[in-house]
Protein backbone atom coordinates (compact mmCIF):
# COMPACT_ATOMS: atom_id res chain seq x y z
CA UNK A 1 0.00 0.00 0.00
CA UNK A 2 1.37 3.40 -1.02
CA UNK A 3 0.40 5.17 2.22
CA UNK A 4 2.26 2.71 4.47
CA UNK A 5 5.28 2.68 2.14
CA UNK A 6 5.52 6.47 2.44
CA UNK A 7 4.91 6.30 6.20
CA UNK A 8 7.87 3.92 6.61
CA UNK A 9 10.10 6.40 4.78
CA UNK A 10 8.76 9.35 6.80
CA UNK A 11 9.43 7.45 10.05
CA UNK A 12 13.01 6.74 8.95
CA UNK A 13 13.60 10.39 7.98
CA UNK A 14 12.18 11.78 11.23
CA UNK A 15 14.14 9.32 13.37
CA UNK A 16 17.38 10.17 11.57
CA UNK A 17 16.71 13.91 11.86
CA UNK A 18 16.08 13.55 15.58
CA UNK A 19 19.49 11.90 16.01
CA UNK A 20 21.15 14.46 13.71
CA UNK A 21 19.84 17.43 15.71
CA UNK A 22 20.87 15.76 18.98
CA UNK A 23 24.42 15.22 17.65
CA UNK A 24 24.62 18.81 16.39
CA UNK A 25 23.44 20.09 19.77
CA UNK A 26 26.13 18.04 21.51
CA UNK A 27 28.91 19.64 19.42
CA UNK A 28 27.50 23.17 19.03
CA UNK A 29 29.32 25.96 20.90
CA UNK A 30 26.67 28.64 20.31
CA UNK A 31 24.27 28.29 23.26
CA UNK A 32 21.25 29.58 21.34
CA UNK A 33 21.76 27.10 18.52
CA UNK A 34 22.46 24.30 21.02
CA UNK A 35 19.08 24.87 22.72
CA UNK A 36 17.27 25.06 19.38
CA UNK A 37 18.87 21.88 18.07
CA UNK A 38 17.84 20.04 21.25
CA UNK A 39 14.29 21.37 20.92
CA UNK A 40 14.16 20.33 17.26
CA UNK A 41 15.48 16.87 18.17
CA UNK A 42 12.62 16.41 20.64
CA UNK A 43 10.06 17.60 18.09
CA UNK A 44 11.40 15.27 15.39
CA UNK A 45 11.30 12.42 17.89
CA UNK A 46 7.62 13.23 18.45
CA UNK A 47 7.03 13.21 14.69
CA UNK A 48 8.78 9.84 14.41
CA UNK A 49 6.42 8.48 17.07
CA UNK A 50 3.42 9.65 15.03
CA UNK A 51 4.60 7.64 12.02
CA UNK A 52 5.55 4.72 14.28
CA UNK A 53 2.01 4.58 15.71
CA UNK A 54 0.55 5.06 12.19
CA UNK A 55 2.35 1.92 11.02
CA UNK A 56 1.64 -0.17 14.12
CA UNK A 57 -2.06 0.67 13.89
CA UNK A 58 -2.13 -0.83 10.38
CA UNK A 59 -0.15 -3.91 11.34
CA UNK A 60 2.90 -2.85 9.35
CA UNK A 61 6.41 -3.68 10.58
CA UNK A 62 8.28 -0.59 11.74
CA UNK A 63 11.72 -0.41 10.07
CA UNK A 64 14.91 -0.55 12.12
CA UNK A 65 16.65 2.72 11.40
CA UNK A 66 20.34 3.23 10.83
CA UNK A 67 21.47 6.81 11.20
CA UNK A 68 23.02 8.20 8.03
CA UNK A 69 26.65 8.77 9.03
CA UNK A 70 27.52 10.32 5.66
CA UNK A 71 24.90 13.05 6.10
CA UNK A 72 26.02 13.68 9.67
CA UNK A 73 29.65 13.92 8.54
CA UNK A 74 28.72 16.26 5.67
CA UNK A 75 26.80 18.59 7.98
CA UNK A 76 29.67 18.63 10.52
CA UNK A 77 32.25 19.44 7.82
CA UNK A 78 30.02 22.16 6.41
CA UNK A 79 29.61 23.60 9.91
CA UNK A 80 33.39 23.70 10.36
CA UNK A 81 34.11 25.22 6.94
CA UNK A 82 31.26 27.67 6.40
CA UNK A 83 29.65 28.13 9.81
CA UNK A 84 26.14 27.68 11.21
CA UNK A 85 24.49 29.70 8.41
CA UNK A 86 25.37 27.02 5.86
CA UNK A 87 24.12 24.29 8.20
CA UNK A 88 20.85 26.19 8.56
CA UNK A 89 20.51 26.27 4.75
CA UNK A 90 21.10 22.53 4.49
CA UNK A 91 18.62 21.66 7.23
CA UNK A 92 16.04 24.12 5.90
CA UNK A 93 16.15 22.30 2.57
CA UNK A 94 15.05 19.12 4.35
CA UNK A 95 12.26 20.92 6.20
CA UNK A 96 10.92 22.39 2.93
CA UNK A 97 10.82 18.91 1.44
CA UNK A 98 9.03 17.48 4.50
CA UNK A 99 6.31 20.16 4.42
CA UNK A 100 5.52 19.44 0.76
CA UNK A 101 5.50 15.66 1.19
CA UNK A 102 3.38 15.71 4.35
CA UNK A 103 0.82 18.06 2.80
CA UNK A 104 0.55 15.81 -0.25
CA UNK A 105 0.09 12.81 2.07
CA UNK A 106 -2.59 14.67 4.04
CA UNK A 107 -4.58 15.52 0.91
CA UNK A 108 -4.07 12.24 -0.97
CA UNK A 109 -4.98 9.48 1.53
CA UNK A 110 -7.92 8.61 3.74
CA UNK A 111 -7.01 9.26 7.37
CA UNK A 112 -8.89 9.08 10.65
CA UNK A 113 -9.86 12.46 12.08
CA UNK A 114 -7.34 12.15 14.92
CA UNK A 115 -4.58 11.26 12.47
CA UNK A 116 -5.53 14.18 10.23
CA UNK A 117 -5.29 16.62 13.14
CA UNK A 118 -2.01 15.11 14.35
CA UNK A 119 -0.47 15.29 10.86
CA UNK A 120 -1.64 18.90 10.49
CA UNK A 121 0.18 19.66 13.75
CA UNK A 122 3.30 17.95 12.38
CA UNK A 123 3.14 20.16 9.26
CA UNK A 124 2.82 23.26 11.45
CA UNK A 125 5.91 22.15 13.39
CA UNK A 126 7.85 21.78 10.14
CA UNK A 127 6.76 25.25 9.02
CA UNK A 128 7.96 26.63 12.36
CA UNK A 129 11.31 24.92 11.73
CA UNK A 130 11.56 26.84 8.44
CA UNK A 131 11.07 30.12 10.32
CA UNK A 132 13.84 29.23 12.77
CA UNK A 133 16.27 28.34 9.98
CA UNK A 134 15.41 31.52 8.06
CA UNK A 135 16.20 33.59 11.16
CA UNK A 136 19.42 31.64 11.72
CA UNK A 137 20.55 32.26 8.12
CA UNK A 138 19.87 35.98 8.56
CA UNK A 139 21.77 36.05 11.86
CA UNK A 140 24.87 34.36 10.42
CA UNK A 141 24.91 36.25 7.09
CA UNK A 142 24.27 33.30 4.79
CA UNK A 143 24.02 35.74 1.90
CA UNK A 144 27.79 36.27 2.23
CA UNK A 145 28.40 32.53 2.08
CA UNK A 146 26.52 32.66 -1.22
CA UNK A 147 28.77 35.56 -2.33
CA UNK A 148 31.83 33.45 -1.52
CA UNK A 149 30.60 30.36 -3.35
CA UNK A 150 29.48 32.24 -6.47
CA UNK A 151 32.65 34.37 -6.51
CA UNK A 152 34.80 31.25 -6.31
CA UNK A 153 32.79 29.67 -9.12
CA UNK A 154 33.36 32.69 -11.37
CA UNK A 155 37.09 32.66 -10.64
CA UNK A 156 37.32 28.95 -11.45
CA UNK A 157 35.40 29.05 -14.73
CA UNK A 158 36.87 32.28 -16.11
CA UNK A 159 40.50 31.51 -15.26
CA UNK A 160 40.27 27.88 -16.34
CA UNK A 161 39.16 29.15 -19.74
CA UNK A 162 41.86 31.83 -19.82
CA UNK A 163 44.85 29.63 -18.91
CA UNK A 164 43.62 26.81 -21.14
CA UNK A 165 43.44 29.18 -24.10
CA UNK A 166 46.87 30.65 -23.27
CA UNK A 167 48.43 27.19 -22.93
CA UNK A 168 47.68 26.59 -26.60
CA UNK A 169 49.72 29.70 -27.46
CA UNK A 170 52.56 29.50 -24.88
CA UNK A 171 53.17 25.76 -25.08
CA UNK A 172 56.71 25.88 -23.68
CA UNK A 173 56.29 28.89 -21.40
CA UNK A 174 54.04 27.75 -18.52
CA UNK A 175 55.24 30.58 -16.25
CA UNK A 176 53.91 33.14 -18.74
CA UNK A 177 50.56 31.34 -18.68
CA UNK A 178 50.56 31.30 -14.86
CA UNK A 179 51.57 34.95 -14.49
CA UNK A 180 49.05 36.03 -17.13
CA UNK A 181 46.40 34.04 -15.30
CA UNK A 182 47.23 35.77 -12.01
CA UNK A 183 47.06 39.21 -13.65
CA UNK A 184 43.67 38.40 -15.18
CA UNK A 185 42.56 36.89 -11.86
CA UNK A 186 43.45 39.96 -9.80
CA UNK A 187 41.74 42.24 -12.33
CA UNK A 188 38.68 39.97 -12.29
CA UNK A 189 38.61 39.87 -8.48
CA UNK A 190 38.69 43.67 -8.30
CA UNK A 191 35.97 43.91 -10.93
CA UNK A 192 33.78 41.38 -9.11
CA UNK A 193 34.33 43.03 -5.72
CA UNK A 194 33.52 46.51 -7.08
CA UNK A 195 30.47 45.11 -8.87
CA UNK A 196 29.20 43.48 -5.66
CA UNK A 197 29.84 46.66 -3.69
CA UNK A 198 27.99 48.88 -6.18
CA UNK A 199 25.12 46.40 -6.57
CA UNK A 200 24.43 46.04 -2.84
CA UNK A 201 24.99 49.74 -2.16
CA UNK A 202 22.69 50.79 -5.03
CA UNK A 203 19.94 48.48 -3.78
CA UNK A 204 20.32 49.91 -0.27
CA UNK A 205 20.13 53.46 -1.66
CA UNK A 206 17.01 52.64 -3.68
CA UNK A 207 15.36 51.12 -0.60
CA UNK A 208 16.30 54.16 1.51
CA UNK A 209 14.92 56.51 -1.16
CA UNK A 210 11.62 54.64 -1.27
CA UNK A 211 11.45 54.58 2.52
CA UNK A 212 12.08 58.34 2.76
CA UNK A 213 9.43 58.98 0.14
CA UNK A 214 6.91 56.92 2.09
CA UNK A 215 7.91 58.68 5.34
CA UNK A 216 7.14 62.03 3.71
CA UNK A 217 3.89 60.71 2.27
CA UNK A 218 2.78 59.36 5.64
CA UNK A 219 3.53 62.63 7.46
CA UNK A 220 2.12 64.95 4.81
CA UNK A 221 -0.95 62.93 3.88
CA UNK A 222 -1.81 59.85 5.98
CA UNK A 223 -4.96 59.42 3.87
CA UNK A 224 -2.88 59.14 0.70
CA UNK A 225 -0.62 56.56 2.39
CA UNK A 226 -3.73 54.60 3.40
CA UNK A 227 -4.96 54.73 -0.21
CA UNK A 228 -1.64 53.40 -1.46
CA UNK A 229 -1.81 50.53 1.03
CA UNK A 230 -5.38 49.83 -0.08
CA UNK A 231 -4.26 49.65 -3.72
CA UNK A 232 -1.50 47.20 -2.78
CA UNK A 233 -3.96 44.99 -0.89
CA UNK A 234 -6.41 45.02 -3.81
CA UNK A 235 -3.63 44.12 -6.24
CA UNK A 236 -2.71 41.14 -4.05
CA UNK A 237 -6.21 39.73 -4.56
CA UNK A 238 -7.62 40.56 -1.13
CA UNK A 239 -11.42 41.07 -1.17
CA UNK A 240 -12.47 44.73 -1.23
CA UNK A 241 -14.24 44.81 2.15
CA UNK A 242 -11.34 43.07 3.94
CA UNK A 243 -8.78 45.33 2.23
CA UNK A 244 -10.77 48.40 3.37
CA UNK A 245 -10.89 47.14 6.95
CA UNK A 246 -7.15 46.30 7.07
CA UNK A 247 -6.15 49.65 5.52
CA UNK A 248 -8.37 51.53 7.96
CA UNK A 249 -6.97 49.73 11.03
CA UNK A 250 -3.35 50.19 9.94
CA UNK A 251 -3.72 53.83 8.86
CA UNK A 252 -2.58 55.09 12.27
CA UNK A 253 0.16 52.47 12.79
CA UNK A 254 3.20 54.05 11.19
CA UNK A 255 5.63 51.13 11.59
CA UNK A 256 3.22 48.48 10.34
CA UNK A 257 2.21 50.63 7.40
CA UNK A 258 5.84 51.26 6.42
CA UNK A 259 6.67 47.54 6.55
CA UNK A 260 3.75 46.66 4.31
CA UNK A 261 4.46 49.43 1.79
CA UNK A 262 8.26 49.32 1.74
CA UNK A 263 9.20 45.97 3.29
CA UNK A 264 11.89 45.09 5.81
CA UNK A 265 15.23 46.86 5.58
CA UNK A 266 17.93 44.87 3.83
CA UNK A 267 20.61 43.54 6.16
CA UNK A 268 23.37 42.84 3.63
CA UNK A 269 26.51 44.94 4.01
CA UNK A 270 28.16 46.15 0.78
CA UNK A 271 31.74 46.10 2.14
CA UNK A 272 31.38 42.56 3.49
CA UNK A 273 29.78 41.41 0.23
CA UNK A 274 32.64 42.93 -1.81
CA UNK A 275 35.31 41.30 0.37
CA UNK A 276 33.69 37.86 0.25
CA UNK A 277 33.22 38.03 -3.52
CA UNK A 278 36.71 39.35 -4.32
CA UNK A 279 38.60 36.98 -2.01
CA UNK A 280 36.54 34.01 -3.20
CA UNK A 281 37.35 34.89 -6.82
CA UNK A 282 41.09 34.91 -6.04
CA UNK A 283 40.72 31.61 -4.20
CA UNK A 284 39.00 30.10 -7.24
CA UNK A 285 41.75 31.42 -9.52
CA UNK A 286 44.43 29.49 -7.60
CA UNK A 287 43.15 26.05 -8.69
CA UNK A 288 43.59 26.32 -12.48
CA UNK A 289 46.67 28.61 -12.27
CA UNK A 290 48.88 26.76 -9.74
CA UNK A 291 50.03 23.87 -12.02
CA UNK A 292 51.56 26.34 -14.51
CA UNK A 293 54.10 27.42 -11.89
CA UNK A 294 55.15 23.81 -11.22
CA UNK A 295 55.16 22.06 -14.61
CA UNK A 296 57.89 22.11 -17.25
CA UNK A 297 55.48 22.88 -20.09
CA UNK A 298 51.97 24.20 -20.54
CA UNK A 299 50.78 20.92 -22.04
CA UNK A 300 52.05 19.08 -18.95
CA UNK A 301 50.30 21.58 -16.65
CA UNK A 302 47.03 21.57 -18.59
CA UNK A 303 45.58 18.18 -17.40
CA UNK A 304 46.41 18.99 -13.77
CA UNK A 305 44.82 22.42 -14.14
CA UNK A 306 41.67 20.86 -15.57
CA UNK A 307 41.61 18.16 -12.86
CA UNK A 308 42.02 20.65 -10.00
CA UNK A 309 39.46 23.06 -11.45
CA UNK A 310 36.99 20.25 -12.20
CA UNK A 311 37.24 18.93 -8.64
CA UNK A 312 36.81 22.42 -7.20
CA UNK A 313 33.82 23.03 -9.51
CA UNK A 314 32.18 19.84 -8.23
CA UNK A 315 32.70 21.00 -4.62
CA UNK A 316 31.31 24.46 -5.42
CA UNK A 317 28.33 22.90 -7.21
CA UNK A 318 27.61 20.79 -4.12
CA UNK A 319 27.72 23.86 -1.88
CA UNK A 320 25.43 25.82 -4.22
CA UNK A 321 22.99 22.90 -4.20
CA UNK A 322 23.04 22.77 -0.40
CA UNK A 323 22.46 26.53 -0.12
CA UNK A 324 19.66 26.67 -2.68
CA UNK A 325 17.93 23.29 -2.45
CA UNK A 326 18.79 22.22 -6.02
CA UNK A 327 19.59 18.57 -6.85
CA UNK A 328 23.29 18.02 -6.09
CA UNK A 329 23.82 15.56 -8.95
CA UNK A 330 22.19 17.88 -11.50
CA UNK A 331 24.15 20.94 -10.35
CA UNK A 332 27.50 19.12 -10.29
CA UNK A 333 26.94 17.78 -13.81
CA UNK A 334 25.83 21.19 -15.07
CA UNK A 335 28.74 23.16 -13.60
CA UNK A 336 31.51 20.69 -14.39
CA UNK A 337 30.25 20.19 -17.96
CA UNK A 338 29.89 23.92 -18.69
CA UNK A 339 33.20 24.80 -16.98
CA UNK A 340 35.23 22.17 -18.83
CA UNK A 341 33.32 22.88 -22.03
CA UNK A 342 34.31 26.55 -21.79
CA UNK A 343 37.93 25.49 -21.22
CA UNK A 344 37.87 23.27 -24.32
CA UNK A 345 36.46 26.05 -26.50
CA UNK A 346 39.07 28.46 -25.08
CA UNK A 347 41.82 26.01 -26.01
CA UNK A 348 40.49 25.78 -29.57
CA UNK A 349 40.35 29.58 -29.76
CA UNK A 350 43.95 29.80 -28.50
CA UNK A 351 45.08 27.40 -31.22
CA UNK A 352 43.21 29.48 -33.77
CA UNK A 353 44.96 32.68 -32.61
CA UNK A 354 48.32 30.91 -32.66
CA UNK A 355 47.79 29.73 -36.25
CA UNK A 356 46.42 33.06 -37.47
CA UNK A 357 49.00 35.36 -35.90
CA UNK A 358 51.92 32.97 -35.31
CA UNK A 359 52.42 34.17 -31.74
CA UNK A 360 53.45 30.91 -30.14
CA UNK A 361 56.21 31.28 -27.56
CA UNK A 362 58.75 28.54 -28.19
Amino acid sequence: MEATKLARKFYTDEYQDSVLYARLAREEKDETLKREFLRLSNIESKHAKFWHDFLVKRGVEVPRVKVGRLKLLSVRILRKLLGPGAVASLLEMGENSAVEKYFEFLTSFELEEGERKALSAVILDELEHEHFFAETKKRFHTENIRDFVLGMNDGLVELLGAVTGLSAVYVNAPRIVGISGLIVGVAGALSMAIGAFISVRSQRQVNESVRKRMEVLFRVSPDRAREELLDRLRDSGMPEEIAEEVAQKLASNHEALMKLLVGEEEGENEVRSALYTGLAYIFGVSFPVLPYFLASSSLAALPFSVLLAGTALAIVATLISVLSGISIRTKVLEMVTTGLGAAFLSYLFGRLMENLFHISAL
